[in-house]
């Protein structure tokens, strides 16, 4: 920001407006399996979105840490919200 003069307002720097911020702690997703029944966290690059022209079509999708299942899962609304605003890669699909 720049010194105001004529209002007699000061400019803050960028390095003041941000000092004493502590970085963000990465976003985690509590997941489960369905085959394995295993309960995990799961950061946001482990999982992908997938959001279809439909609530058939739109889900989510990871890899199982405990026994390597591919999972995928429906995403409601809030789901797609939750992950999309976490940092989850999305891929939108279309329909032909």
């Amino acid at each position: 920001m720049s010194e105001s003069t004529a209002s007699g307002v000061r400019g803050i720097s960028v390095a003041s407006a941000f000092a004493g911020m502590r970085s963000a702690a990465p976003v985690r997703f509590r997941a489960g399996c369905p085959d394995c029944r295993g309960a995990f966290e799961l950061a946001a690059s482990a999982l992908r979105l997938a959001i279809g022209a439909s609530s058939r079509t739109t889900f989510y999708s990871f890899t199982c840490p405990d026994c390597g299942a591919a999972v995928r899962k429906p995403a409601g609304e809030r789901i797609v919200e939750l992950l999309a605003g976490g940092g989850v890669r999305t891929l939108r699909l279309h329909s032909p």
